[in-house]
């Protein structure tokens, strides 16, 4: 059964983490994540569910704009066109991560956390996220308040939340 938005944001990690383990279960899935400014917090949120072997595939942290490319096969133009907090960017480490390991789904996520590194056009707190596959990628710009720690916590959350979303949404 689908949920709003809200209804997500209100729950646990560990509640969200197994309800996105059990959609993916039921429908024989395996997903991804790609990480910079979360550090892997969406992976351990997805792995801290007992039997999230049988659907966690691979996570990857990529902090820096040269893992992004080596291990994700980000370009270089990409980076320097768009800047690694950016829609372009984060679709890029979805399809790659997908493609790396061969999951059916992915989530990316690349923002500011803070304190420091924000500018006019990306504040401190702004994230990107994507979900979606090697072939089709959907992004969102998220503005989070709160210091770093919330920052990335937020991050994570809307990844869990966008992953069940993109499920629910992409149902066959």
């Amino acid at each position: 059964m689908p949920h709003s938005a809200a209804s997500l944001a209100n729950l646990d990690l560990i509640t969200l983490a197994e309800r996105l383990g059990r959609r993916c279960r039921e429908r024989s899935l395996t997903i991804t994540a790609a990480e910079s400014c979360t550090g892997g917090g969406v992976a351990s949120a997805i792995t801290a569910v007992a039997g999230s072997s049988a659907y966690f595939e691979t996570g990857y942290v990529t902090y820096s704009n040269g893992a992004k490319t080596r291990l994700l096969g980000v370009a270089d133009d990409l980076l320097e066109r768009h800047g690694a907090v950016s829609r372009e960017v984060v679709e890029a480490m979805v399809a790659g991560a997908c493609r790396d390991s061969g999951a059916s789904l992915g989530v990316a996520v690349s923002g500011v956390a803070g304190p420091d590194g924000g500018s006019p056009d990306k504040p401190v707190g702004t994230v990107w996220l994507a979900w979606g596959n090697a072939a089709q990628q959907q992004a969102e710009r998220f503005q989070f308040p709160g210091d770093r720690r919330a920052v990335r916590e937020r991050a994570v959350r809307a990844a869990l939340v966008g992953l069940i979303r993109y499920l629910e949404a992409h149902q066959q």
